[in-house]
């Protein structure tokens, strides 16, 4: 399936009905007064989070959507039906936006959220409400008024505990794929990752999280060099960034300057994403003997001036990654309790 996170849709309420004027007539009572009835409400239109989807590519297919009108007032006092609210599913970390005043209205997180996106128009109403002691026979009534019409920009951003960050063919793939049951393409060329893969990692029967591996970023990114940086925005939710660095690259780049190169991209895009908590994965370590792996990692870590935690790994082997994903899950704990902390000083 394509992997497609933006779209542009436009939504119509359904109209309020219009109310009727008429009078009653029975056999027997020449006067018997107005009884027009309401018209029905239109039908409102909602967006709803589903966990089982996980792309946009049905709005590309489909950019118009109108809820049902309510049907005109009766005589004898009879209202007419409502029109049915439409609802339409979305995946879950759907930003809503309005495109005319670009206002944000809402961002659907979990499944079965609903947001209302389009109210339907109020039924107008009927004669029998414009009855008083000196018009007892009125003729007027009211007609339903218009629904909401609105141009709405759907932007998903996947939700994740984890992110995956380096430049193409660090292992990213590989990593995701050693640590869940998450199968992306892997191959020995950049670029095989063309769209964000999201895995369970279950580290006990009671403790898992979810890591999210996005297409590799390359040096002027954020002009718009190689994919772009169109998939970072993925990465916004994730209360962790592991950086994977290639230790040992087939083009015989500099690791430090590759970790150089995604910094300067993430700072380009946004402060709030490069002052994200970030782990440095060296990958690849089973290329180099064991004494050379070590040495070079040292290296790495001392040239960049690392504070934050290093972890060496051969994510094809599978060798650091058990250690990796123990010590991910026990970050991602003591975060939440201190913001569990936070909120309650608060």
């Amino acid at each position: 399936m394509q992997f497609v996170d933006e779209a542009n849709i436009r939504v119509e309420a359904g109209r309020g009905g219009n109310g009727v004027a008429s009078f009653r007539r029975e056999k027997y009572i020449p006067f018997g007064g107005p009884n027009g009835g309401d018209g029905g409400d239109g039908g409102s239109i909602y967006l709803i989070a589903d966990r089982n989807i996980n792309t946009l590519i049905d709005f590309r297919y489909t950019r118009d959507y109108k809820a049902q009108n309510g049907q005109a007032g009766m005589g004898q006092q009879k209202t007419g039906r409502a029109g049915q609210d439409l609802i339409i599913p979305v995946p879950e970390g759907t930003i809503v936006r309005d495109i005319d005043t670009q206002e944000m209205i809402g961002d659907l997180v979990d499944h079965g959220q609903k947001l209302l996106v389009a109210h339907g128009g109020r039924h107008g109403l009927g004669n029998i409400h414009f009855k008083s002691s000196t018009n007892r026979t009125p003729r007027q009534c009211t007609p339903g008024e218009p629904g909401d019409e609105r141009n709405l920009g759907l932007e998903l951003s996947v939700l994740a505990d984890v992110g995956l960050l380096g430049l193409p063919n660090a292992g990213k793939s590989s990593l995701i794929t050693a640590v869940s049951a998450a199968r992306p393409k892997v191959a020995n060329y950049p670029f095989t990752t063309l769209y964000p893969n999201l895995g369970v990692v279950r580290v006990s029967p009671e403790s898992s999280f979810v890591i999210a591996d996005i297409p590799g970023l390359i040096e002027g990114a954020s002009e718009g060099a190689g994919l772009g940086v169109q998939f970072l925005k993925h990465l916004s939710r994730t209360g962790l960034l592991l950086h994977v660095v290639d230790i040992a690259p087939m083009d015989e780049m500099d690791p430090v300057e590759s970790v150089r190169v995604i910094e300067k991209e993430l700072e380009k895009y946004s402060d709030a994403l490069a002052g994200k908590e970030r782990w440095l994965v060296l990958n690849k370590t089973d290329l180099l003997l064991e004494e050379e792996a070590n040495e070079l990692c040292d290296q790495i870590v001392e040239r960049l001036n690392w504070t934050g935690p290093v972890f060496a790994i051969s994510a094809v082997n599978r060798v650091g990654t058990d250690d990796l994903v123990k010590e991910v899950a026990y970050g991602l704990e003591q975060n939440r309790l201190k913001a569990q902390e936070t909120s309650v000083e608060e």
